[in-house]
């Protein structure tokens, strides 16, 4: 990943992580809480257009919705350059993820504990997918707080699939999810060359 140019000075990688699941669980705001640039947004007002189309019974004080994706960009390293792109939540844009997760090294699914039934999808299609992931756990005040292996299980989780608590709102909190997931996919590329050889 660490390769010197010819004049001594080192290369930058730089690497493509999806922050994806369920409408309203934090996908734009944990984007935009880590992103050293001002995060591209895509976001619509939520519009009573949308009543019988999305359910917005579950995140009713939800005035926008995000539509095409959330970019941003955060420098984990000197030499290491992620670049993030946020999933629309809403099912009718989902025909978007595949175009979204094109040459990506992982994703991050974020969850909310008052709606784990909305995670099965996503975690469903990056499985699918063969596209390392972990699973965020958004907890903050005002949530129903469970542990971890609560949560594991009610997700029917592979032990191999790693799962953290984050709150999304807060940097060093997404950014300790981005590490992770990157540590996990090169985990994940080390172990698939191996078997390889």
């Amino acid at each position: 990943m660490d390769s010197a140019r010819s004049d001594g000075t080192r290369s930058v990688t730089s690497t493509k992580i999806v922050i994806a699941g369920g409408f309203g669980v934090g996908k734009t705001t944990l984007v935009g809480s880590v992103s050293e640039i001002m995060p591209l947004r895509t976001e619509a007002l939520v519009t009573n257009e949308s009543e019988g189309v999305d359910d917005l019974a579950s995140v009713p004080s939800k005035s926008t919705t995000t539509v095409a994706m959330d970019f941003g960009r955060i420098t984990l390293a000197p030499d290491l350059v992620l670049y993030l792109f946020g999933t629309p939540g809403q099912k009718r844009f989902w025909f978007m993820w595949d175009d979204l997760c094109v040459g990506a090294i992982g994703a991050i699914v974020v969850v909310d504990t008052d709606r784990l039934d909305e995670a099965f999808s996503p975690l469903d299609y990056f499985e699918a997918k063969g596209i390392p992931f972990i699973v965020a756990v958004n907890q903050f005040e005002g949530t129903h707080q469970y542990t971890l292996e609560e949560v594991a299980g009610a997700l029917a989780l592979s032990p191999h699939v790693p799962l953290i608590d984050i709150d999304a709102r807060e940097r060093e909190s997404a950014k300790r999810a981005l590490v992770r997931i990157t540590e996990y996919a090169l985990e994940r590329l080390a172990g698939d060359v191996a078997v390889a050889r």
